[in-house]
């Protein structure tokens, strides 16, 4: 059934997408391939990397296997959604929807994922991501901060 909540969570997974696939466009366009733009320094830089692998790279050229997976988590989140009527999973199945559809799509059409939020946290160099990494990394920090609030409450 289509209902208020129903648009507002297509709305957040389309702003989401959109955010992830011109932020990925402008990279492409401004940056050549392992060239970096420091912003802040000793800290923070845009690098256009190709990712073939999933977080951190590993798996590195399992691309078939990471669109077997993309497909199945979004036909499952998909079907979780359109089930759920807390607001706050529903936040959560959106954006981990809209980061898997950021990376699905560029594996299909680059056979990599694009990559370019670069930090250095003392003196380590954090793996590079994107927008629809962050996506999903907002989605599962909600699911453990709603995770521990519960612990706490029956511990």
């Amino acid at each position: 059934m289509i209902n208020k909540n129903t648009y507002k969570n297509i709305s957040l997974i389309a702003l989401i997408f959109l955010l992830d696939r011109i932020s990925k466009s402008m990279i492409e366009k401004k940056l050549e391939l392992h060239q970096s733009y420091e912003i802040i320094k000793d800290f923070f830089s845009l690098t256009y990397v190709r990712n073939t692998g999933a977080g951190f790279s590993i798996l590195q050229g399992q691309m078939w296997f990471f669109c077997l997976v993309s497909i199945l988590v979004l036909i499952f989140l998909i079907y979780l959604l359109t089930k759920e009527k807390r607001l706050l999973y529903q936040l959560i199945y959106s954006f981990i929807i809209a980061g898997t559809l950021g990376n699905f799509y560029d594996r299909l059409n680059y056979r990599y994922v694009i990559d370019f939020f670069n930090f250095k946290i003392f003196n380590y160099n954090f793996p590079i991501f994107n927008i629809a990494d962050i996506a999903i990394t907002i989605g599962g920090f909600l699911i453990l901060l709603d995770f521990l609030k519960k612990e706490k409450l029956n511990g």
